[in-house]
């Protein structure tokens, strides 16, 4: 690993561990007249939730847990997360009005702010907005539907029972086709696989079929064990392949930028028309620029969540050129996904989980 990667760990290790001890001693205020044994308790329990995560982590592959509660420690985990993000913003803010004016904050009202914006998040997730976009060309001879999605996430956050629901919202939108634009999976395959998700998956109605992209978190979950699950799946995997799904209509699936070897953009699409309407599924938005060059007429990323939470939005819009939504570029389109779940924490605040649906119209 890169001596700045192992820096910049370190140093996020070492801001978790500051907020964490940050946040512990005001709270710790609030049980400050109990029994030793209830301050000892709380001690504990705090420590070990902050660790939570990464204990879930560590055994993320493993079979000899109960998946009930592999599950409670990863959402329990990255729950966390998002509390002591609020907590420490909240808190810190109290007590720097506190020292310009007579009021003095307390620590039980940043909690109990802390929980209004969580349960406000839990819902904002749990109810995903269906983004319409209309796109026309003279390249296709007829209408089509595409129902675009990209970080699933399947695992111990997101559950069968949830992709179940993910799976009845888009046959609702009665698509033509569904594109996936990588991370489907979450941290690792054994869940997805214990739970037979697979099967789900089935029930998805689309007369052009499921194409999916790679994405990172394809390859943390191990990138072969990950490809033989999704032989099991409905799901057809487009890396760096192209395919005409349709009269005129050509899919790109590329690799994901993890695999440094992947091909060019221009390779993939030496032999294709120039004539055809060609749509490029790439799941980090950082080759948007190949894809405007080559001419494509449609290129579809994910991979930002644009950061789930407020602040981590505002950092993700100055990351990436294009965090998320639909730009025209000349006459290259460019969507980047929200995403239809999201990763660990279950919440959003200040972003929305999203299914993307576009009609492109011909004119001919």
């Amino acid at each position: 690993m890169p001596a700045k990667y192992i820096i910049v760990m370190i140093a996020l290790m070492a801001l978790y561990l500051c907020a964490n001890i940050y946040v512990y001693l005001r709270m710790a205020r609030l049980i400050g007249n109990t029994p030793s044994a209830v301050r000892i308790t709380f001690f504990i329990l705090f420590w070990v939730v902050a660790l939570m995560l990464f204990i879930s982590m560590l055994l993320r592959h493993s079979t000899l847990l109960p998946a009930p509660i592999q599950r409670t420690l990863f959402i329990i985990g990255a729950s966390w997360l998002i509390f002591l993000l609020y907590m420490t913003l909240i808190t810190a803010a109290t007590d720097l009005l506190a020292l310009f004016t007579p009021w003095r904050g307390t620590t039980i009202y940043a909690l109990c702010a802390t929980m209004i914006l969580l349960g406000y998040g839990y819902y904002n997730y749990r109810n995903p907005k269906i983004e319409h976009i209309e796109l026309s060309s003279s390249k296709i001879p007829s209408n089509i539907r595409i129902a675009a999605i990209s970080d699933v996430h399947l695992g111990y956050g997101t559950t069968r029972n949830d992709l179940a629901r993910y799976v009845e919202l888009i046959n609702s939108q009665k698509p033509d086709i569904v594109l996936i634009v990588g991370d489907l999976i979450d941290n690792s395959i054994e869940p997805v696989r214990r739970a037979k998700m697979e099967k789900t998956l089935q029930s998805i109605t689309a007369s052009y079929g499921i194409l999916l992209s790679l994405g990172n978190h394809e390859y943390i979950s191990g990138i072969d064990q990950s490809i033989e699950w999704l032989k099991t799946s409905p799901i057809t995997l487009m890396r760096d392949t192209l395919m005409e799904v349709a009269p005129n209509i050509i899919i790109v699936g590329r690799d994901d930028a993890s695999n440094t070897r992947r091909k060019e953009l221009t390779n993939i699409l030496r032999d294709t028309a120039n004539q055809a309407y060609t749509i490029v599924l790439d799941h980090q938005p950082t080759s948007i620029a190949e894809s405007i060059a080559e001419g494509v007429d449609l290129h579809l990323s994910g991979h930002t969540h644009r950061g789930q939470v407020w602040p981590l939005s505002l950092l993700t819009d100055i990351i990436f050129e294009q965090s998320h939504g639909h730009r025209q570029y000349g006459n290259t389109h460019v969507v980047v996904s929200q995403g239809l779940s999201l990763w660990g924490p279950p919440f959003r605040i200040g972003t929305n989980s999203e299914l993307i649906i576009i009609d492109l119209k011909s004119e001919q």
